[in-house]
């Protein structure tokens, strides 16, 4: 049943691959993908759905935005039967989710309805989960909102760094299209509605909002750290107006007498920060402005922040 579908893609990023590279290996008709332009101000780690696409003869489109009504007038001729979303980046019209007739779906990278909108990855981190995963649901004009089809589950382990969940999730995204897509091709995909009262949704996040809290406790700043450390642009913290990334880092439980109030610098070898409850002991870092008055070195008791 699976190659009798006649299928277009929006996709980018390693599930975006993924995705494309399971319809293909299992004799999909894929009419057209859709796909990002790399941003050369992004550190590109994950492989390519428009090089896949093409070394697949699949025609690759790259527009800035789906709403030129040549583009929903295109789609419209190609007659698909399913839409797949997977993780592309920009809003699909409401125009073009009405023209597959077996519907539109997007892959999502969290248990849905928790962790709707932007990196639902790194903010699960952030928050301390011990579990995330990825859910297909029925595509709306709101985002994230649409009944679910399935859903497969993945952990969260303790040294777990964005791009390790990542690949997880890319996993559970492939256990979860490989096990509905027959359903959905036959005009019987399940519907599951959210339950509106379980959903939470975050933004999207810049380098800028890589700024360590030195008020919170040790736990959280680990788990900060390791939700934006590489390939991501880092956690980050400034002293005497040098800026400092940090790549990894522990906890550290603090005696007494070397408690100091949060941000401040109990010792220098190896670093060790002040938190809330504790100190973080600082294991891997580069100085982002190394030529900076005191960027090459702490001081014992001087507070970063």
């Amino acid at each position: 049943m699976t190659s009798s579908a006649r299928v277009i893609v929006f996709g980018y990023h390693e599930v975006g691959y993924c995705g494309l590279e399971w319809l293909l290996s299992h004799g999909v008709s894929v009419a057209a993908v859709f796909t990002h332009e790399d941003d050369p101000r992004e550190r590109i780690w994950f492989r390519s759905v428009a090089g896949l696409a093409r070394d697949a003869g699949v025609p690759v489109f790259t527009p800035s935005s789906l709403k030129d009504a040549a583009i929903v007038a295109r789609i419209s001729e190609w007659r698909p039967d399913v839409l797949y979303s997977f993780y592309y980046r920009n809003m699909i019209a409401r125009e073009i989710l009405a023209i597959p007739r077996r519907g539109a779906f997007n892959m999502h990278g969290s248990l849905l309805p928790r962790y709707r909108g932007r990196v639902p990855i790194n903010w699960a981190i952030i928050h301390g989960e011990h579990e995330t995963g990825a859910t297909l649901h029925h595509m709306v004009a709101r985002a994230d909102a649409g009944d679910i089809v399935d859903q497969e589950a993945c952990p969260i382990d303790p040294d777990d760094t964005a791009r390790d969940v990542f690949m997880k999730v890319t996993k559970a995204a492939v256990t979860v299209l490989a096990r509905t897509h027959d359903a959905i091709v036959a005009g019987c995909a399940p519907r599951r509605a959210q339950d509106e009262s379980q959903a939470t949704t975050f933004g999207g996040r810049g380098p800028e909002d890589g700024r360590i809290d030195w008020d919170r406790d040790a736990v959280s700043i680990y788990n900060f750290v390791r939700a934006l450390t590489e390939p991501y642009p880092g956690a980050f913290s400034v002293v005497r107006g040098a800026r400092f990334r940090i790549w990894w880092g522990r906890p550290v439980v603090l005696t007494a007498k070397d408690r100091k109030p949060p941000g401040c610098v109990v010792s220098v070898e190896p670093p060790v920060i002040a938190t809330r409850d504790g100190g973080f002991r600082v294991e891997r870092f580069e100085w982002v402005e190394p030529n900076a008055p005191g960027g090459r070195d702490f001081i014992i008791g001087e507070r970063v922040g």
